[in-house]
């Protein structure tokens, strides 16, 4: 019985090796490798207890890399965390004092995308464009004014 506690904190610090993982995420692991669920809380409360599972500072850290290097959205970002196991309450609590930065985030995504899409009709730009921004979860407005943008800086 001694070994199975290590043998689920020493599962729990391969899989933290590799990435930081979210409360819900270890537990989901855990159980489907079949350690029971008590022994999963304890390890999961132990590894709480000592900072290596921390849901706030992954959140931070997921909204970072959603918003800078996916350069999604804020509801694409929000969706990126909540799928990675982040709970709504803190997802909101990350986004709470953020200012919008929506557009800013949309117009690098369609510069960079403009490139590759250069050689093709005026039109087929705009509706590819459209599409991939609609696609990271931007809003009909933001991709309108996006847009607008652009064929005043081409004029």
């Amino acid at each position: 019985m001694k070994g199975f506690p290590n043998r689920a904190r020493q599962y729990a610090l391969k899989l933290l090796s590799y990435r930081g993982r979210s409360e819900k995420e270890l537990e989901e692991r855990l159980l489907k490798k079949g350690i029971t669920k008590n022994m999963v809380s304890s390890t999961i409360n132990q590894l709480k207890e000592i900072g290596l599972i921390d849901d706030m500072a992954l959140a931070e850290a997921l909204k970072r890399e959603a918003l800078t290097t996916k350069m999604l959205s804020r509801n694409g970002a929000k969706r990126y965390m909540q799928t990675r196991g982040i709970p709504r309450d803190i997802v909101d609590g990350v986004f709470y004092h953020d200012e919008n930065k929506d557009f800013d985030n949309a117009l690098r995504f369609a510069d960079k995308k403009l490139k590759s899409l250069n050689h093709y009709p005026s039109e087929t730009v705009k509706r590819r464009l459209y599409n991939l921004l609609l696609r990271r979860g931007y809003s009909a407005e933001t991709i309108m004014n996006v847009l607008k943008n652009i064929s005043n800086k081409e004029e």
